[in-house]
């Protein structure tokens, strides 16, 4: 089990620019029920916030501060007192900021709209954050009986939350228009399965901000990625089988084909052979294979294994470990790795197994 879902936080990014063009941007609000201590604003480098100064509050709790110089779309982060953190997103527009301490829901942010994307996006998270503890005291209730049925329930219970959240994200993001605020909620999709998404997305917002640092080098990665995105036609791998005949993926062209990278060696492979077993028998007459290439060292280690695993699927290996020519194709760090193929011979889906492989075919073929 993954634990049972990780809790999702935002990706902030420094917005450096080429642009030499100033501008003074004022942020003040009103603080309600503070205690003694200092409000803190740090502006996000490299992801990281980096403390800028302190705010004073007057003895009404107003509080103004102005931001001499932004020349380009910049994240900032309010820590109000270490009880609550504000994440503002600023360039060109004054922001203000009401907050009430005792009470968690009394966060207001007027002016930039940059940042009133921010508080949307922060409380689409809580809703999320909330429904994954939620499955998590499920998770939990159901290890401490040993209950196989609920515990695999959850599991296709959390792979559902998780598809819908990303769904959630995607039309928030949408909603957002060509506000840099979408740069955030970026770090909340994974950019294997979202590449598509998330490749339009930053194209946009190099035209709306040119020369801003982070999304030429988010550019620059997604280039890096681009060959093996969902999308992508998956490149053609040819290696000899069991017999030593050269057989190709390409072969396969015209099925949904699971590329699976395993190993004689390999435990987590080994323990999810019978499922992939189990999968193909079920689906292969619907037009489901498996393109099997194995990073052994040793042939007789790899065809054994095929054997003992009653894997009767297409099989492939040069034989080299890691140095093998389809592991570096596909850079492939660890194993099991896996790519889904549609019958265009293009990638539709990364790293399925267990009820994540189970869901997607079962989403294909019935």
């Amino acid at each position: 089990m993954f634990g049972i879902l990780l809790s999702a936080t935002f990706a902030l990014f420094s917005c450096g620019s080429t642009d030499s063009t100033n501008g003074s941007v004022r942020i003040t609000g009103n603080l309600q029920n503070a205690p003694q201590g200092i409000v803190v604003l740090s502006q996000y480098t490299d992801s990281r916030p980096k403390v800028l100064d302190t705010l004073t509050i007057q003895p009404n709790g107003d509080f103004l501060y102005e931001l001499d110089s932004i020349s380009t779309p910049t994240f900032y982060e309010l820590n109000f007192f270490g009880q609550r953190l504000v994440k503002l997103a600023l360039f060109k527009e004054d922001v203000s900021v009401k907050l009430n301490l005792s009470d968690p829901n009394s966060l207001q942010i007027e002016g930039s709209q940059d940042s009133k994307e921010m508080l949307k996006l922060e409380k689409l998270m809580e809703t999320y954050q909330l429904e994954v503890n939620q499955l998590n005291e499920r998770y939990y209730a159901a290890m401490s009986k040993n209950d196989a049925e609920a515990i695999q329930k959850i599991q296709m219970d959390a792979m559902a939350l998780e598809s819908q959240q990303v769904e959630r994200v995607k039309e928030m993001i949408e909603s957002m228009g060509s506000s840099f605020a979408s740069l955030a909620a970026i770090g909340l999709l994974n950019p294997q399965n979202d590449f598509p998404f998330i490749d339009e997305l930053i194209n946009k917002l190099d035209e709306r901000y040119p020369g801003t640092i982070s999304i030429l080098q988010m550019k620059q990665q997604l280039n890096e990625m681009r060959a093996l995105a969902v999308g992508q036609e998956a490149p053609e791998i040819a290696l000899p089988n069991p017999s030593g005949k050269l057989t190709k993926l390409s072969e396969l062209r015209g099925k949904y084909v699971l590329i699976d990278f395993w190993a004689a060696w390999c435990k987590p492979c080994r323990q999810e052979n019978p499922n992939v077993v189990r999968l193909y028998k079920e689906y292969n007459s619907k037009g489901f294979e498996v393109f099997g290439v194995s990073l052994d060292r040793s042939r007789e280690d790899w065809v054994k294994a095929i054997a003992d695993d009653q894997l009767t699927w297409t099989q492939v290996s040069d034989l080299k470990y890691f140095n093998s020519v389809a592991a570096e194709l596909y850079q492939i760090q660890a194993i099991p790795a896996t790519y889904l193929l549609d019958p265009e011979g293009r990638i539709i889906a990364r790293d399925l197994r267990g009820p994540s492989l189970e869901s997607k075919l079962a989403e294909i073929f019935n």
